[in-house]
């Protein structure tokens, strides 16, 4: 395990270096810049120069990258020139709102996916195998503001079951009754075509197991099907599985700028949004590289525990 940990850890720093830079470079590819946004439609050529000095991007290219790279680096973020305030105490208000919308998401997304694999495996009927396509089918492709909207006119509008959007008046600690209704509608919009491509990977992996031999030994020893199912393929079939949840996770953060922006949940989607509108430069650069940087280090845990799961990968990694 801990060759493959020496082998996998570089390269998880490369691809962040690598995303760094790209981040970095793509930004100030966009027509305009922070100065037109800060400055107004009447500013003269003179007041555009000064501000450019004042916020440092009349440095090289080199130099600015490596200034901002090092504030990272030692986690200071800079200030955010449009949102207002350290773009450190923006980050720490909106990832805990992101993070369990994330979550709940995620839950979500496990359940569907166990639910929906082990009933079109264990039972095995036609019709049942039919609904869980249908489910996956209608569930994967469905753009993530149809589903978000629809949810808002049928349980928030319509029915008026659930709030529409916003968070707990008095914080997630205040009720659990209250914190769960605000959550249910986002998590839910999230979490869906995320379940659904897990089930899809789940299904299909467990069936590849059922038909190994040593599903064929247990059947022919009377082995109930359900048992074969839910200790031995269940079990052989997650470690394939594992990956598919790391890009689905990476999934998630990625969807839930959109959703976010639906349910106006205060989170770093919102503030990312905010962010690309006003062109405000660091704060998208430190938000994107987060989302990249949490993106690798969960596909690094998966494939850690991928390899923990399968001995064939990690002796493999040892030779």
């Amino acid at each position: 395990m801990t060759g493959y940990l020496v082998r996998r850890i570089p390269t998880a720093l490369i691809v962040l270096v690598i995303a760094s830079l790209l981040i970095f470079s793509i930004l100030r590819l966009i027509p305009g810049g922070p100065e037109s946004a800060l400055a107004g439609p009447d500013a003269t050529p003179a007041d555009l120069a000064a501000i450019r000095h004042d916020l440092g991007l009349d440095r090289s290219f080199v130099a600015q990258y490596f200034s901002w790279i090092g504030g990272v680096v030692t986690l200071d973020f800079g200030k955010s020139y449009q949102v207002g305030g350290s773009i450190g105490g923006l980050i720490a208000y909106g990832l805990g709102n992101t993070l369990i919308l994330t979550i709940s998401a995620l839950v979500v997304a496990v359940v569907l996916a166990l639910a929906l694999s082990l009933a079109a495996t264990i039972f095995d009927n036609r019709y049942l195998n039919a609904v869980v396509t249908g489910i996956n089918a209608l569930a994967i492709p469905l753009p993530t503001f149809v589903v978000g909207t629809l949810l808002i006119l049928v349980f928030g509008v319509r029915l008026r079951w659930l709030p529409a959007g916003g968070t707990p008046p008095h914080g997630f600690t205040d009720s659990l009754q209250i914190s769960s209704q605000y959550i249910l509608l986002p998590a839910l919009t999230l979490g869906l075509p995320a379940g659904a491509l897990l089930a899809r990977f789940l299904t299909e992996a467990l069936r590849t197991e059922l038909r190994q031999p040593y599903a064929t030994t247990a059947r022919s020893l009377g082995v109930p099907h359900h048992t074969i199912v839910l200790r031995y393929a269940l079990r052989n079939a997650l470690p394939s599985t594992l990956t598919a949840l790391g890009i689905t996770v990476g999934g998630l953060l990625g969807g839930a700028v959109l959703v976010e922006a639906i349910f106006g949940w205060p989170g770093l989607g919102l503030l990312t949004e905010e962010g690309i509108f006003t062109r405000d430069y660091p704060l998208v650069q430190v938000l994107v590289l987060l989302s990249v940087t949490v993106f690798v280090v969960i596909q690094l845990c998966a494939d850690v525990l991928h390899a923990w799961l399968d001995p064939r990968i990690r002796l493999g990694a040892a030779q």
